[in-house]
C-alpha cells in the first residue's frame, strides 16, 4: 500500500484540494485499493474544521465535495506515509 499526505500551512485550503484531487485520479485509475491518502497542516489554526467555504464552493464546481478536517501533521505521519508532498 502507497500513503500519499498532502501537506501546507493551515490544512484548509491547497492540501485539502490535492487529497481531494488526488484521491479522484487515484479511484478513476481503479487504484483505490493500492494507494490512499490524506492531508495535513503544519499549523494548528484550524484544527477540526472544514476546509474554508470559497475552497468547499471551488471545489464543488469541478465536482469535488471536500469533508476533511483539518489536522496538523505529527511524527508518526513521517513513518506512516509513503510520500509527503508540500
Amino acid at each position: 500500500m502507497i500513503h500519499v499526505l498532502f501537506v501546507c500551512y493551515g490544512n484548509i485550503c491547497r492540501s485539502p484540494v490535492a487529497e481531494a484531487v488526488f484521491r479522484s485520479l487515484v479511484a478513476d485509475a481503479g487504484l483505490s485499493g493500492d494507494i490512499q491518502c490524506d492531508s495535513a497542516g503544519t499549523a494548528s489554526y484550524h484544527i477540526g474544521q472544514l476546509p474554508d467555504r470559497r475552497t468547499r464552493e471551488n471545489a464543488l464546481e469541478h465536482g469535488l465535495t471536500l469533508t476533511h478536517r483539518a489536522r496538523r501533521i505529527t511524527g508518526d505521519d513521517l513513518a506512516q506515509f509513503t510520500y509527503l508532498v508540500a
